[in-house]
């Protein structure tokens, strides 16, 4: 079986998340959660033309009962059969204002399956095709971390009482509930200032997580600088500060990132200057500050795909975010040069894992009646995540 997922690879400079052989997913799928998950085995050998020709008559039998999602960050042989792309909250607002689709099938990670389903109407089931596929950075926040990060917090003097959470969208469900229990909102990467100028007129101080990146690029655009920020690293008593260090900050960032987007660098930057003049860098907010205050333009996915997409005819733009947007992008805009930032090329390794035998998997399962792995919030987690949610429409 073969998958071409990369063709703009530097020769020799491939991470091991470009190699496409669905039995590593599948092995890898099964050491990291054993007992769920397990695509079955007579889908192993299926060819690239099997699996296509029977996704697409297992979507032609749902009919409007089915809605598949694709995070733009899929590769663009699970992007073919979306009936919707876009990012993770815009792709769980499409589903839910489909009230005719009974099953929602996310292409993506885990924590946006739970904001779909957090978000969809009553009757809908949420379906993610591998239940490995979950986000490093939102792992990096555990429920119970954060809690005692807030219990820490709460017993400084100065500081209690004085501080509002705010979770990036790129979290669990849980997160979000403890936001919304506490007063607290979600935020997405184009809206983070709107909502941290709001929680700031709520309280005096920021708890930003889980990626420290967003929350310190949100506040130095804001006019605030790197000393009116500290680290919190949950490894640490205290997070690693003084009782002072925590009275003295406006924004507490916990200590995570995106495995992906920390990739780029100054230097990138530089050497895409050097090589093509003229050029344009454009990169997600979840880069580290130095390179986001060197490119031209940082926003979400969107903005990245809006700007590259209406800039004049002839540009070139170097881009700093997931390959398969960047080589989509590349593939949609022809009569523009468009190149990922980062050389040695690397993939969100667990979106990865929506393979397309996976989604021919959960499909080919709902014709025959069975629901297989649904994501399912909890009713009480539900509640106080869509209160946050909800919280963040009311706020942007």
């Amino acid at each position: 079986m073969t998958t071409e997922v990369i063709d703009k690879v530097v020769p020799g400079k491939q991470c091991d998340a470009d190699r496409s052989l669905l039995d590593l997913i599948y092995h890898t799928e099964l050491a990291t959660k054993p007992g769920v998950s397990r695509l079955p085995k007579k889908y192993m050998g299926l060819s690239d033309s099997e699996i296509d020709a029977r996704i697409r008559a297992a979507k032609a039998k749902l009919g409007d009962r089915l809605v598949v999602l694709g995070h733009h960050y899929q590769r663009d042989e699970i992007i073919k059969y979306a009936d919707y792309r876009g990012d993770s909250y815009k792709l769980s607002k499409s589903a839910a204002a489909k009230p005719s689709a009974d099953y929602i099938v996310f292409c993506g990670v885990h924590f946006m399956a739970e904001s779909a389903d957090i978000l969809a109407q009553p009757h809908q089931r949420v379906i993610l095709p591998n239940l490995s596929a979950g986000c490093s950075m939102a792992d990096m926040a555990p429920t119970e971390d954060v809690l005692q990060c807030w219990d820490d917090l709460q017993a400084i003097e100065g500081v209690k009482g004085k501080v509002l959470p705010v979770t990036y969208i790129n979290s669990t469900a849980a997160l979000k509930a403890f936001c919304g229990a506490n007063g607290g909102l979600v935020c997405t990467s184009s809206n983070a200032k709107a909502v941290v100028t709001w929680g700031l007129s709520q309280r005096e101080k920021i708890l930003f997580f889980p990626d420290q990146h967003l929350g310190r690029n949100t506040a130095l655009k804001m006019g605030y600088s790197v000393d009116d920020t500290v680290l919190w690293d949950p490894f640490q008593p205290m997070g690693g500060n003084t009782p002072e260090a925590l009275r003295k900050a406006k924004f507490i960032l916990w200590k995570g990132h995106c495995s992906v987007h920390k990739r780029f660098t100054v230097e990138q930057v530089q050497d895409a200057r050097k090589r093509y003049p003229g050029v344009k860098v454009i990169v997600h907010p979840e880069c580290p500050r130095e390179t986001v205050a060197l490119a031209d333009y940082d926003g979400s996915t969107e903005f990245i795909i809006r700007t590259v997409t209406e800039a004049p005819s002839g540009t070139t733009w170097a881009v700093g975010t997931e390959i398969n947007l960047v080589n989509r992008l590349a593939h949609e805009n022809p009569d523009k040069t468009v190149f990922c930032l980062d050389p040695v090329i690397c993939p969100c390794s667990t979106m990865y894992r929506i393979h397309p035998a996976y989604l021919l998997w959960v499909l080919e399962e709902l014709v025959e009646g069975n629901v297989v792995n649904e994501i399912k919030v909890a009713d009480e987690i539900a509640h106080w995540a869509r209160v946050a949610l909800e919280r963040m429409l009311a706020t942007v």
